[in-house]
């Protein structure tokens, strides 16, 4: 048995086949390179000149210290002095001054934080290093970060002033 196929067939199914080609979205057939290009939904999104950065003009203001002119150090309550060099220098500083004063037990450091958790003459309080326009401020705050209360952390920061400004 031989089949024969038609010539009208065979060119309705080529047209067909064509025609499938053409509409399924043949890149080669397109008017330009993209037919939605110009819908306003694939736009970019335009954010007003105000609203690309947050706001800083209102963040959190420190009071400075009326011992250290145009400090950004915390407030003169505190019980703290100013020692120039980076944050990092001092907080090794502070380290090693920790050390060499007798009844210091240093519980743990943070260099992240700056502080260190010390005991120091039955009162257990940080002290923490803090960055500064000046140099960096070194004080005696209490666990929730207000200052230390008590003369133990007093004497501690009078003794490490001591050593560290006499260097």
């Amino acid at each position: 048995m031989r089949s024969y196929v038609s010539m009208s067939r065979a060119a309705v199914a080529g047209l067909l086949l064509v025609g499938v080609v053409v509409g399924s979205g043949c890149s080669w057939f397109r008017k330009g390179n993209d037919l939605y290009a110009q819908s306003p939904e694939t736009r970019p999104l335009e954010v007003p000149p105000d609203l690309d950065l947050p706001r800083t003009d209102t963040a959190v203001n420190v009071p400075v210290p009326a011992a250290v002119p145009g400090s950004t150090a915390p407030a003169a309550t505190s019980i703290g002095f100013t020692m120039v060099g980076t944050r990092d220098e001092v907080f090794a500083k502070v380290g090693e001054a920790l050390a060499a004063v007798q009844g210091v037990e240093v519980a743990s450091s943070a260099q992240a934080l700056g502080v260190y958790d010390v005991n120091y003459q039955g009162s257990n309080f940080l002290v923490r290093v803090a960055g500064a326009d000046v140099g960096a401020y070194i004080s005696a705050v209490d666990p929730r970060g207000l200052p230390a209360a008590g003369d133990a952390p007093k004497k501690l920061i009078d003794t490490l002033r001591t050593a560290l400004v006499n260097e």
